[in-house]
């Protein structure tokens, strides 16, 4: 159900942003929304709350945020609260930037490393990931992990290519 929710309202938002000619501006716009939900738990527990009526709930969207967002994200927050789907507001947003993500050929690359890499290195990736997808830009995402012994681990949505030390170990002792 929630798949379903995100989706609906995802693509409604994002067929609009479409229309107007308005992709990267809300692009934009629900990125710094989204995070500012992400940080106010306590907006989101009122607006999601059993016992608070929606006309309220409504009244508090038009004070906090009319003039402030746009009135499609307004809008789309509004009907959210009136069908009691505020709690997959998240996952709509999140489900409308990796849309815009997908129609602009951005990829997104989690990048695990052994030890820190250095900034050549990391250009060196990005490089090679433009090269082998089909993809026009990355946003690029690096951690390490010391676990890892050496090598790398690069995923991108579904797909995983480690060649990590510890995975290579960890084959050569099944075979063995």
């Amino acid at each position: 159900m929630a798949k379903l929710v995100s989706k609906t309202y995802g693509d409604a938002l994002f067929e609009a942003a479409v229309e107007e000619n308005r992709l990267d501006e809300l692009f934009a716009e629900v990125k710094e929304l989204l995070a500012l939900l992400q940080e106010n738990t306590d907006l989101f527990r009122l607006m999601t709350h059993p016992q608070i009526v929606k006309e309220e709930k409504m009244k508090l969207l038009d004070e906090d945020f009319a003039g402030k967002i746009s009135g499609e994200l307004l809008g789309l927050m509004k009907m959210l609260v009136d069908k009691d789907h505020f709690g997959e507001t998240n996952a709509v947003l999140q489900y409308f930037l990796d849309t815009v993500k997908e129609y602009k050929h951005i990829g997104t690359a989690y990048v695990t490393s052994a030890m820190e890499l250095k900034d050549t290195q990391k250009a060196a990736i990005e490089k090679k990931l433009l090269e082998t997808t089909d993809y026009v830009e990355f946003e690029m995402n690096y951690k390490t992990d010391a676990a890892l012994i050496g090598g790398m681990v690069i995923r991108i949505g579904d797909r995983v290519v480690d060649s990590s030390v510890q995975t290579k170990l960890a084959r050569l002792t099944r075979e063995l």
